[in-house]
């Protein structure tokens, strides 16, 4: 009889385990579905976003095409700015150029003007950059200057000859 109960009692604890592995099992698959259903639910949206993102790749080489295209177009209109640039420059320096000359004729008739004829005074070397330039000029060109107006001819010409070779 003790055979007979134990063997019942080890039936009914292995029916209640059934039952209990039963419902761990059922719990299990349900999570099991849900996790499938959002992985497909996953790969639809990455579907969807995939072409979305080809789409903006597509747009993107298209307008980086254009802008390509438009640069193409705006390169001699910065080459000619660049030019611009270069031309005003020589302009100021030759602008400049002729400043100091004129600078240097006004200093030079002034000076003849308050000195005499004989005097041999000792000039004091000049104090800035300015004046050593206006000093070497007059005596570079000291002579040439009594001589008119040839200089200012020469510039014309020489600007004739530059903006022709230019174009």
């Amino acid at each position: 009889m003790i055979y007979q109960i134990s063997v019942a009692l080890i039936a009914v604890a292995f029916a209640v385990l059934v039952f209990f592995l039963i419902r761990t099992l059922k719990s299990a698959q349900s999570s099991l579905d849900n996790v499938s259903q959002t992985l497909q639910e996953v790969q639809k949206t990455i579907d969807e976003l995939s072409y979305e993102v080809k789409q903006t790749v597509r747009h993107a080489n298209d307008i980086t095409a254009d802008v390509q295209h438009k640069m193409k177009k705006i390169d001699p209109v910065m080459e000619s700015v660049e030019n611009l640039g270069e031309v005003l420059s020589e302009v100021t320096a030759a602008a400049k150029q002729v400043s100091t000359t004129l600078m240097t004729r006004f200093q030079t008739r002034q000076s003849k003007a308050v000195k005499t004829p004989e005097s041999n005074e000792v000039k004091a070397p000049p104090a800035t950059q300015a004046e050593r330039t206006l000093q070497s000029y007059e005596a570079t060109y000291q002579d040439k200057a009594k001589g008119g107006k040839d200089w200012m001819n020469y510039i014309d010409i020489a600007a004739n000859i530059w903006q022709r070779m230019r174009k």
